[in-house]
């Protein structure tokens, strides 16, 4: 968790220093908010992007976890049948 913390903070100061030098630029300020608009949607782009991954990800993990418990219950509940069966006997 500590490592993913300091990227989190290094990504973070460096959209607020993109953002200052964009603000301190010597341009108009249309211009500038204009670049500031298109930086916006570029990260929310991107973040969309890492978010669809990240959820796919996610939801095929938890499908292979879902098959996975179902086999290992079928499993222990044959077994706990064939035990069944050896006590009878």
């Amino acid at each position: 968790m500590k490592a993913q913390k300091v990227i989190l903070v290094t990504l973070a100061s460096a959209v607020v220093g993109a953002a200052l030098g964009i603000l301190f630029a010597p341009q108009k300020g249309k211009k500038t908010r204009k670049k500031i608009a298109k930086k916006g949607n570029e990260y929310i782009d991107g973040f969309e992007e890492k978010f669809n991954e990240f959820v796919d990800m996610a939801s095929e993990k938890f499908e292979n976890l879902k098959e996975e418990a179902a086999k290992m219950a079928k499993n222990k509940k044959e077994d706990a049948e064939d035990v069944l069966e050896e006590s009878k006997k």
